[in-house]
């Protein structure tokens, strides 16, 4: 599958997938030594059953691995997530997984740019409106900001400083990149929190698209999810 753009430069690639639609209506037919082939209404049934009655060990069996490129402020929001990734109590087993690049050996060079700049919601201290009259202004600072942001993390370089210790002048609109391998579960539950009106505008755009993805991939199960939580 191609990588979808997101953001100025953020992109949401799937790498590989495991499962199918029958997948999981065969994962809760094997307590009874039971298996199909071919997928009907009876499997649809049966998930919707599962969904409904929050039976959700079945659809942890369904796993996607991502590639995410996006600013490191939104993967911050992303990082805790881990509704639907523990398989045991053991916080040391979880049937999920990040892996992302390292600013200790690859130089920073991308930032995500606003369109625009949002205006605080007056009765809500997470959420933004509308947009503020002094965008100009905003964007000249913001401008300004990466600049000698930037231009202190070079001069450090040049020092010889560690690229692991000059990072740290840089601001979280830095871009990263990180793979994510997660169940259905854990997924959905992402999509469920973040593509809703109080979440942040980027980071419900990484939803929206995470969204239309796990359609194309389980648009069966995701339709009676759908149907029952979105």
């Amino acid at each position: 599958m191609t990588a979808e753009k997101v953001l100025d430069k953020g992109f949401i690639e799937v790498i590989d997938h495991l499962g199918n639609d029958l997948t999981v209506s065969n994962s809760a037919r094997v307590s009874f030594g039971k298996r199909k082939v071919k997928y009907d209404k009876s499997d649809e049934r049966l998930v919707r059953y599962l969904a409904k009655n929050k039976h959700y060990s079945p659809f942890r069996h369904l796993m996607v691995q991502f590639h995410i490129k996006a600013p490191e402020f939104v993967m911050r929001q992303w990082y805790k997530h881990v509704v639907g990734a523990e398989t045991t109590s053991s916080y040391s087993t979880k049937d999920h997984a990040w892996n992302e690049i390292s600013g200790r050996y690859v130089p920073i060079e991308e930032y995500y740019i606003p369109e625009n700049w949002r205006q605080q919601s007056e009765d809500s201290k997470q959420a933004s409106v509308g947009t503020i009259a002094q965008q100009e202004e905003a964007i000249e600072c913001y401008t300004k900001a990466l600049q000698i942001g930037r231009h202190y993390y070079e001069r450090l370089l040049e020092l010889g400083v560690a690229k692991e210790q000059a990072r740290i002048v840089l601001p979280l609109s830095q871009y990263t990149e990180v793979y994510w391998t997660a169940s259905f579960q854990a997924i959905v539950n992402f999509i469920e929190l973040r593509d809703e009106p109080t979440a942040q505008w980027e980071i419900r755009e990484y939803a929206k698209v995470l969204k239309e993805q796990i359609i194309a991939i389980y648009p069966k199960t995701m339709q009676i999810w759908s149907d029952l939580y979105f």
